[in-house]
């Protein structure tokens, strides 16, 4: 294999939105791929209809293109082994399972439900771990012969040898080795004659040539089973790696059930794409160097599945809104207006304002888009506000030096002719020397009185300008008067 072209694939079932760990699974596959300038693959799993959601193929081609994601083959792009829809493929799996049970490494069952709840009840009872009893296992050539030819409802079974051990290798965890006595003689072929899950992913993988397969290491349990089948058949497996959980805290896994954030969500919340992919590339896979902000490029160069980890990883939402506030600041001034701009108007009505400059200050402030309305929501009309607002240690300011800086600054204010962010700058600071003091005595107080909140995105000379000076002037007014 070592001349061979990776393949990798992901294959997602259409059964709703995109979750955090489906899209860490897409993209770590995606990167073992273009790292060795191999194929990355889109194969849709449908067959399990009653968990079909309408549009959730739509949801997995927007989020993957949307993350720059781009698969090589696929359903919408065609290939050389499709079709890349599972229930297109649905007419070969029977064959293949008609194989192993003429190689003895299959065989039909015929037990019906009942009979098989009633065992699962006695296994439970005895405290041993529900399987198949493998009642159907050694039944004579005559005896399926003649349940087949009476049409007696059958499914399709794997020959697990009962003794002895299997081994796999994973690329994160090393060699594992299992006892063959504790693994069941999984379904492959359904009543239906439609495949299992199991199944038809060894076949399809196996197919198409996929040579990295990433996934959930839940699955962990099932690889020997699906080796055997690789073995059964005469195939090489696929090099596997089993990822851990990303975890919400140290006991709770992220979930859908639970409703945890998809990656709809967390943009609707206002992150930035390239950002959650970055964050995303981070739970569970750790970079060489101290850097942690990658572009996809940078993400393809730099990963490598042994800096995969064996540990849970947790995710962080503070962690992921300093990555997104690097990408923010990042962004040119054009493209952060352009972001920003049905943030603010969420609460600024008010069209007289320099949005340029209200967008220059906030962009070094804002972490997430959603920040936004919040930071600004002062524009159009002043908050109710505490006056202790006007108390603060480092700024050395308190009730009655706040006043009395209020009152010297109004008439300087009121005085400036032309209302330019370099004018009020000039007046406010020259009113700071004049009176030597600190320049924090003087722009806390007119700060706080202008926007009646404790952060704002820009300093007071900003805010003064971006109010202009009609409301600047009055807002100093009322805090005269709340102080006084």
């Amino acid at each position: 294999m070592a001349n061979e072209t990776v393949r990798t694939r992901f294959a997602p079932s259409p059964t709703g939105y995109m979750h955090i760990g489906n899209l860490r699974t897409a993209l770590f596959t995606y990167l073992i791929a273009k790292k060795s300038d191999g194929k990355f693959i889109l194969r849709i799993e449908d067959t399990d209809q009653e968990r079909y959601v309408e549009g959730a193929v739509d949801v997995i081609y927007n989020t993957l293109k949307a993350c720059g994601l781009n698969w090589d083959e696929g359903p919408d792009v065609g290939g050389p082994v499709g079709p890349y829809i599972q229930s297109e493929r649905m007419g070969m799996f029977k064959e293949y399972a008609e194989k192993l049970v003429e190689s003895g490494h299959a065989y039909y069952c015929f037990c019906d439900k009942e009979r098989l709840e009633e065992v699962r009840k006695i296994q439970v009872a005895s405290r041993i771990s529900p399987m198949y009893d493998r009642h159907c296992r050694n039944l004579s050539k005559e005896e399926i012969d003649e349940k087949l030819k009476a049409g007696i409802p059958y499914v399709i079974r794997q020959k697990v040898p009962t003794e002895g051990t299997t081994t796999f290798h994973d690329e994160i965890y090393g060699d594992i080795t299992v006892e063959n006595s504790t693994l069941d003689d999984q379904i492959l072929i359904k009543t239906d004659g439609m495949p299992t899950y199991n199944f038809a992913n060894v076949v399809d993988d196996h197919l198409m040539g996929i040579t990295h397969v990433v996934r959930g290491n839940e699955y962990l349990a099932s690889s020997p089973k699906y080796n055997l089948l690789y073995e059964a058949f005469g195939w090489t497996p696929p090099k596997y790696i089993h990822v851990e959980h990303i975890m919400k805290n140290a006991t709770e896994k992220l979930s859908k059930r639970n409703g945890d954030a998809s990656f709809n969500d967390l943009i609707e919340k206002g992150f930035m794409t390239e950002a959650v992919v970055n964050y995303i590339a981070l739970l569970g896979w750790a970079p060489k160097g101290e850097n942690e902000i990658f572009t996809i490029e940078e993400l393809i160069n730099e990963f490598s599945i042994d800096g995969l980890s064996k540990s849970p990883a947790i995710f962080d939402p503070v962690k992921l809104k300093a990555i997104n506030g690097a990408y923010i600041r990042k962004l040119d001034k054009a493209d952060f207006m352009e972001k920003a701009l049905p943030y603010i108007k969420q609460t600024v009505k008010r069209e007289d304002i320099d949005f340029a400059l209200l967008s220059e200050v906030l962009q070094p402030r804002t972490e997430i888009f959603t920040d936004i309305p919040e930071q600004v929501d002062f524009i159009d009309a002043l908050p109710e506000y505490d006056i202790a607002m006007y108390c603060h240690k480092k700024m050395k300011t308190n009730e009655e030096t706040s006043l009395i800086a209020l009152k010297e600054a109004l008439p300087v204010l009121e005085n400036i002719s032309e209302w330019t962010v370099d004018n009020i700058h000039e007046a406010l600071f020259g009113l700071v020397e004049k009176l030597g003091v600190k320049n924090g005595y003087i722009l806390w107080p007119v700060r706080t009185a202008v926007s009646g909140k404790q952060f704002t995105p820009g300093g007071a000379v900003e805010m003064c300008y971006i109010l202009g000076k009609e409301d600047t002037i009055s807002r100093i007014k009322k805090g005269i008067e709340k102080l006084s």
